[in-house]
């Protein structure tokens, strides 16, 4: 599987501006920015899909690790921030992401939520491939009546 986006750009760094597209378009010509992307202007951001990635795979990792033990999901809403600041040199750099975690699933312990949530932020494949620190609010609720 290989999964595939674009991206144009035209114009100065600060003035110019671009689009974001995935291959099968579910995001199509997402228009950007410098203002959207570091001033939080209207408009996406690199980061913003960067955020939405991460939270979506952090959810299907947590179900997995639900799975694991035998447990469904009843559901998980997850938002991820991520952190985006500057280097030693001024640089634009990703400084930490933080993932917020809510989650129920009948049968499951506040430890083995814990654990779950735990190996979920330390395995999906998106949290593998970042370098910064990534940190974790996890909430166990009770299962719905």
């Amino acid at each position: 599987m290989q999964a595939k986006a674009f991206s144009s750009w035209q114009g100065s760094w600060k003035e110019g501006s671009g689009d974001i597209s995935t291959a099968d378009r579910v995001v199509d010509q997402a228009p950007y920015t410098f203002a959207s992307r570091f001033e939080n202007a209207p408009g996406a951001s690199p980061e913003q899909l960067l955020a939405a990635a991460h939270a979506g795979c952090f959810n299907q990792a947590l179900a997995n690790n639900f799975g694991m033990l035998a447990l469904t999901a009843q559901r998980i809403d997850t938002s991820v921030a991520v952190d985006l600041g500057h280097d030693e040199q001024g640089r634009p750099t990703i400084k930490g992401v933080h993932i917020d975690v809510q989650a129920s699933a009948p049968g499951i312990s506040a430890e083995q939520f814990a654990h779950c949530a735990e190996r979920a932020r330390s395995n999906c494949s998106i949290s593998k491939v970042l370098s910064c620190a990534i940190t974790l609010s996890a909430v166990l609720l009770p299962p719905a009546p």
